[in-house]
């Protein structure tokens, strides 16, 4: 059962094999990319030494070795090892094998490795069914992903694997693949320089793709051609852009571009615009973003902002994609260089929380409406002073509820429009306090 299920199986050795495969490091010395995860005296790297495993997932980008170490553990472990992909087979076939592991403990007392490959692709109701196998001791899980186990793998699961988070591979350990992987082109080619450099700029951090486009361009290539950049180019067609939408990347791309925009770097935000747009993403989706940073990061500091915001949805909306880009990126260049302020935010946020607390206080009595006579008898609207019937068009009333103490929320900042915003709030507190003196004078 275990070995028809084993997707690392070597019974059959076809002689048609992909490059990337041919070429998958034997060796921990040889994976490229991970040296702070698998340094000496790493936990990872000690279990692999030790043949002595705990639960864990390995994540990470596409290409970055993932089945590489879980092959190389299956290599080097004296327990069983049992291999599945989440995409070709069921949780039933699982669940199957699981029983299995538990029999062979209780008879064998031997454990099992259980790999599992884009474990994010079982829902979190079959997630449930490694539990119990897990606290039997019967497996030993190791779940790999692309996705962000936060958000994909349930947290009881969670909790009881350590995650190792792979580190998508930098241009030079690309070339270094490749550079090795040359040596086992059986076909004569003739690569340009910047050839190789090239594929491993194009490959985004990942090492399969760069390994599978070498291969593309080595078979499309006539005997004796030279394979420039342009050529190469011409190969591979358009690149599809790195981007996750509505994963974790989706969140890691718009954080950027907001940050860019908060730190007034337009060059930035108009490159991380730019990523998210050419890659597919919802236009409206970033027009939304932006409209909230316009209130959040920009505020009163150029009331402008949000009007700016306002007409770029509408410009979206109106045009769609991509003669709407330009009005994101007018959008972009404006938000970053405008005064920023996030008084705002601070304000609501406070005002949030004193609302949150004393919810149960009612409304003044004299800031209530009367539209019945039961309401006027009740006082309702009693001793309510109409600002426009005084002097400066104010008159000073206490309009939080009678058992709080009044409160300042907005600090404007020194920035932009909130100065002169700054000098109303100072003209209307000097008002303020003349009437409380004038009253005070009064009674005395």
């Amino acid at each position: 059962m275990s070995e028809q299920l084993d997707i690392f199986s070597e019974k059959q050795k076809p002689t048609n094999v992909p490059l990337a495969e041919r070429v998958r490091p034997a060796e921990l010395a040889e994976i490229k990319g991970q040296s702070k995860l698998l340094e000496p005296g790493s936990l990872l790297r000690t279990m692999i030494e030790q043949d002595n495993y705990s639960s864990f997932i390995l994540w990470g980008p596409p290409g970055t070795g993932k089945t590489t170490l879980a092959k190389l553990i299956q290599k080097q472990t004296k327990s069983r090892f049992v291999s599945f992909s989440a995409v070709l087979s069921s949780i039933k076939d699982v669940k199957s094998v699981m029983k299995e592991a538990e029999y062979n403990l209780q008879s064998t007392n031997r454990n099992t490795i259980l790999f599992v490959d884009e474990i994010h692709r079982f829902n979190k109701s079959q997630q449930d069914a490694f539990l119990h196998y897990i606290e039997s001791g019967a497996i030993i899980l190791i779940g790999a992903t692309t996705e962000n186990p936060s958000f994909e793998v349930i947290p009881a699961l969670l909790s009881r694997c350590h995650v190792f988070v792979l580190e998508k591979l930098s241009d030079e350990d690309v070339l270094g693949i490749l550079q090795q992987a040359t040596l086992q082109i059986n076909k004569p080619v003739n690569l340009c320089d910047e050839a190789l450099p090239y594929l491993a700029q194009q490959s985004g951090g990942d090492g399969r793709k760069a390994l599978n486009n070498l291969e593309m361009i080595v078979n499309s290539a006539a005997p004796g051609e030279e394979l420039t950049v342009a050529r190469i180019g011409e190969i591979l067609s358009r690149q599809i852009m790195y981007y996750d939408k509505n994963r974790e990347e989706h969140y890691n791309i718009i954080s950027a571009l907001h940050k860019s925009l908060r730190g007034s770097d337009a060059q930035a935000g108009l490159y991380w615009l730019a990523r998210m747009l050419e890659a597919g993403e919802d236009p409206m989706y970033v027009a939304r973003r932006l409209v909230r940073f316009a209130s959040e990061d920009v505020g009163l500091a150029d009331p402008q902002a949000i009007i700016q915001a306002i007409a770029a949805k509408e410009a979206v909306h109106f045009l769609g994609m991509p003669e709407a880009n330009t009005a994101l990126a007018q959008l972009t260049v404006y938000l970053a260089t405008a005064p920023k302020s996030n008084a705002l935010y601070d304000a609501y946020k406070q005002a949030k929380d004193d609302a949150t607390k004393s919810s149960h206080l009612g409304v003044p009595l004299h800031i209530r409406n009367a539209p019945t006579k039961l309401m006027k008898d009740l006082n309702y609207g009693k001793n309510y002073h109409y600002d426009h019937l005084y002097e400066n068009g104010y008159h000073y009333q206490k309009y939080f509820p009678d058992a709080m103490p009044e409160k300042k929320y907005y600090q404007p900042s020194n920035f932009g429009f909130e100065k002169e915003i700054q000098k109303r709030l100072d003209w209307w507190a000097r008002l303020k306090e003349k009437q409380i003196k004038e009253e005070k004078d009064k009674k005395i």
